[in-house]
């Protein structure tokens, strides 16, 4: 099972939704970074189940532990361990599911791959997967601001009908807008329409999905590896690997394929800080797989959540025709949670890369 991600800032995550725990190994932060321990908690927090009504009510507290890697706060180059421990654990609410595929779900195809499924809660298929991503993140978020001033904001723009993108002004959104209200969307209007939707669709024993767009500011020009591991390509593998997601596009995305070069071009102008800007940036801030210095701005859809509580067509593990009604706890809508698993994607891409290019121009200055 591939559990390791990155070339140079790398992790590896471990655990399971009902185990005994969930965690993540970061391998290649640099030395001498000093670590704020509380912010790594509070990007857990903004992740854990039961932080509102809207979400599942899974009473996890997500309470890290870090186990190796620092001296007095201060990374030392050796791998980070953290780990956070699973409290609220209900395997026996998942005991109707042991002889029964839920649809959309990743029962069958875990079970066709390895001939074994962790019926509670997914196993590594389950989003709590993403605690250990967040973690890093969170240590790659730390890198990143204290080297380069680099800063990575997401946000709920669109769930179900209701869309908020043409309201949010991506170059001007703060976190502190973000995390205003609990759908994390930014437009007080448009947050009150998606409240009332998410709600309803629980009550309907349904769920729904949605879009959650990424801003990277301040990224520095020069970084990517054509041609496999360019820039766009790497974001996309890593939030395409989370959980629920069904699609991603950066900059005009499919909507550059009702444009003409004319008005699709970025044209370029002399920039302030002595290199070239571009007026517009349907680009999303990377041409050719490399980063221009320009917003990386890129989106993610996410699909309604497979698991609900209305009856569906499903068969058993022998083939049979049956039917499933789901019970236990989950998320009608996983798009205010999805905010810092996507964060947490583009977090890590842009270490790895900022670490790779710093390699690199060592080796141009030497």
């Amino acid at each position: 099972m591939s559990s390791t991600s990155g070339v140079l800032f790398r992790i590896s995550t471990f655990g399971e939704s009902h185990g005994g725990g969930v965690g993540v190994v970061v391998d290649g932060c640099p030395p001498g970074l000093a670590l704020d321990l509380p912010s790594i908690q509070e990007d857990l927090d903004r992740r854990r189940p039961g932080q509102s009504r809207l979400v599942t009510q899974r009473n996890e507290g997500d309470e890290v532990e870090i186990l190796s890697g620092l001296e007095d706060g201060v990374t030392t180059g050796a791998p980070i361990a953290m780990l956070v421990r699973n409290r609220d654990q209900n395997s026996g609410a998942y005991d109707h599911l042991r002889d029964v595929y839920r649809p959309s779900h990743a029962d069958w195809t875990y079970d066709a791959k390895y001939g074994i499924r962790s019926v509670a809660g997914g196993g590594r298929s389950s989003a709590r997967e993403t605690i250990g991503r967040v973690a890093a993140a969170a240590i790659a978020r730390q890198l990143l601001t204290a080297a380069a001033g680099i800063e990575v904001l997401a946000w709920v723009s669109a769930v179900h009908d209701v869309d908020a993108s043409a309201s949010i002004d991506a170059a001007q959104v703060t976190l502190e807008a973000v995390e205003a209200d609990p759908t994390r969307c930014p437009s007080p209007p448009h947050a009150a329409a998606i409240t009332a939707a998410i709600e309803a669709a629980r009550r309907d024993g349904d769920s729904l999905g949605g879009i959650v767009t990424c801003v990277v500011r301040h990224l520095p020009a020069g970084l990517g590896e054509p041609a496999f591991d360019r820039f766009e390509a790497d974001l996309a593998k890593a939030t395409m690997s989370l959980p629920a997601t069904k699609g991603f596009e950066i900059g005009s995305g499919f909507g550059a394929a009702t444009m003409t070069g004319r008005t699709h071009n970025d044209p370029f102008v002399p920039g302030p800080d002595g290199r070239p800007r571009t007026l517009t940036n349907h680009s999303g801030g990377v041409q050719g797989g490399i980063t221009n210095g320009e917003d990386v701005l890129f989106r993610v859809a996410f699909k309604p959540t497979a698991t609900i509580s209305s009856e569906q067509s499903t068969v058993t593990r022998d083939n049979q025709a049956t039917t499933l009604e789901a019970k236990g706890r989950h998320d009608p809508c996983v798009l205010p949670r999805a905010v810092p698993m996507v964060e947490a994607a583009a977090l890590l891409v842009s270490a790895d890369h900022w670490l790779r290019q710093q390699a690199l121009s060592s080796l141009r200055r030497a």
